[in-house]
């Protein structure tokens, strides 16, 4: 039992740093499906698509699996990954992008992406925050229609969790964020109606609904009430 936990262990650890190829499976430390779904985070299993087989995958497949529109999927060590899907989710996604899109338009600051913003942050990892902000400083300088997946990290990346998602996930995905440059992410809890506020992958703040969100010194002069990102949730 020590020794199986202290693998664990291991893999939960090696779980929440970016891995620069796709071949997941040149890993010894990869021998079952458990394995592969902690190293992913501890996500279910109906998120991990198994063609191509886990581990081998390619920003093509990501392309290829994108185009089919079931589902939108991130490339995470060679492997497909589906979003955690969720209509109240993307609905907070929504408004978020409404209010934040009319400030960075107003101000002409850079560009809004929504969940379908697939971006390669590291080489061989491709993620699709649920809403992200890039200034026009980080902007590719072909812009974002010149590749598949645009080479950028966002000065904002925000996730909404959804039933599926899991703590681990969210710890990988923070980790990745901030070693690839992002400033600040929100993570919005719509079940408890609240925004956790990070400025490291481990250094937060939680804002209560009757609280105000700050753009910071990412989007100078931004305030938006949190409540106003659940109106009509029960």
């Amino acid at each position: 039992m020590k020794a199986e936990r202290a693998n664990r262990d291991h893999l939960l650890k090696r779980s929440t740093k970016p891995r620069s190829g796709n071949r997941l499976f040149a890993d010894a430390s990869i021998e079952t499906v458990g394995d592969l779904l902690l190293r992913l985070g501890g996500i279910p299993a109906n998120r991990v698509r198994m063609n191509p087989h886990p581990g081998a995958a390619t920003e093509r497949d990501l392309i290829r699996a994108n185009a089919e529109k079931v589902s939108i999927c991130e490339l995470v060590d060679g492997t497909l990954v589906e979003k955690a899907p969720g209509v109240s989710e993307s609905r907070i996604a929504a408004l978020l992008i409404h209010y934040l899109l009319a400030y960075v338009l107003d101000k002409n600051l850079g560009v809004v992406l929504g969940e379908g913003g697939t971006l390669r942050i590291a080489p061989g990892l491709v993620r699709a925050p649920d809403v992200s902000f890039i200034s026009n400083e980080r902007l590719p300088k072909d812009g974002l229609e010149g590749a598949p997946f645009p080479t950028a990290a966002p000065d904002l990346a925000v996730e909404v969790l959804s039933k599926s998602n899991t703590k681990r996930e969210i710890t990988r995905k923070l980790n990745e964020y901030f070693q690839a440059g992002v400033k600040i992410a929100w993570v919005i809890d719509p079940k408890k109606k609240n925004v956790l506020v990070y400025h490291s992958s481990d250094t937060f703040t939680t804002l209560g609904r009757d609280q105000t969100l700050d753009g910071e010194e990412v989007l100078p002069g931004f305030r938006l009430d949190i409540a106003k990102l659940f109106v009509g949730s029960k």
